[in-house]
């Protein structure tokens, strides 16, 4: 997600791009070790607001994105080519309640193995804030409302109970939901997950049964066990020192992952004892990156220009194992 102050920036800077149907290269940073070969694979139309803001990855080369701003749910070729799948609807009040922000945005976004997309929407109204499910070839539907006073931002899907949780960036709280519907639950709440003075808990990933988020304003990256009962276990500090912290992506190494740091520009390695190193920066195309994710040696890195105002897009990278 984005830093504040970024509306002016956004609506001064309107970049009209086109998909890219080929792969531009981006100049290597000085710092891209173990990441290499970063490319820009598609190019966005901030104009239309398509400030991709989570993804999920599918077979035959595919990624399913949110567009934050465009209240959009996409889909991405191995191409480059952006079809869209859905627009959410626009809230009565254009979503100017919307906390934080004042607009209305889709945000977190997971792909189940059926296919199903689970996407989150956040609009300040108690009629369309909440889960959202899209089955193949379906139409969007809410599942799950949340509070219209918070801001759900992050999404994971645990497939093994199934449940779904989301961070919520403003009320500082984890909710699980069953991938059914139905009401959410307050699973987590700390101090650890409130804001600052913008956004708290940010981006969110199920890994060796706990719960990993990470804390925007306070630049910190925590995990949460899942206890045998399904409930919160104690909240650990993993790692700090990384304000503006987005979304992440664990390597396969035990707890290694990479993190994108929106409001810096960067990208960084997280090793399992909380040190962390960066390994691609603007130099290599990024346009704060919101989110993150891996297939195979495959980095994807989506960038929503929120405060470059410029060339919202898809990097490619290679991770050197």
């Amino acid at each position: 997600m984005f830093k504040k102050p970024f509306t002016s920036a956004v609506t001064a800077g309107a970049l009209v791009v086109a998909a890219a149907a080929a792969f531009s290269p981006a100049p290597a940073s000085a710092v891209s070790a173990p990441l290499n070969s970063a490319r820009i694979a598609a190019h966005f139309d901030l104009a239309k607001g398509q400030t991709p803001e989570n993804v999920a990855l599918a077979p035959g080369g595919r990624a399913y994105v949110t567009f934050a701003k465009s209240r959009q749910v996409a889909e991405v070729s191995p191409r480059g080519d952006v079809r869209i799948l859905a627009t959410l609807p626009r809230p009565a009040d254009g979503g100017v309640h919307t906390p934080a922000l004042g607009f209305p945005l889709t945000v977190g976004l997971v792909r189940a193995h059926d296919g199903t997309l689970y996407f989150l929407y956040a609009t300040g109204t108690p009629d369309l804030t909440g889960v959202w499910r899209m089955r193949p070839g379906g139409q969007p539907q809410r599942i799950a409302a949340l509070p219209a006073n918070g801001l759900p931002h992050g999404l994971a899907l645990d497939p093994c109970t199934p449940t779904l949780y989301v961070t919520d960036s403003v009320l500082g709280t984890i909710w699980s939901v069953p991938t059914t519907g139905g009401t959410p639950t307050a699973w987590a709440t700390a101090p650890e997950l409130t804001p600052t003075g913008f956004l708290g808990a940010n981006g969110l990933k199920i890994h060796n049964r706990a719960v990993w988020a990470t804390n925007l304003d306070q630049g910190t990256l925590l995990r949460i066990p899942i206890l045998r009962d399904g409930r919160a276990g104690e909240i650990h500090t993993r790692a700090n020192g990384m304000p503006g912290i987005d979304d992440i992506a664990f390597t396969s190494h035990g707890d290694q992952l990479l993190a994108a740091l929106d409001e810096p520009n960067e990208v960084a390695l997280v090793q399992p004892d909380g040190s962390h190193s960066t390994v691609l920066t603007s130099a290599d195309g990024l346009q704060n990156p919101t989110s993150i994710a891996l297939r195979g040696d495959t980095v994807y890195v989506l960038n929503a220009g929120w405060l470059t105002a410029k060339d919202p897009n898809l990097i490619l990278a290679h991770l050197d194992r």
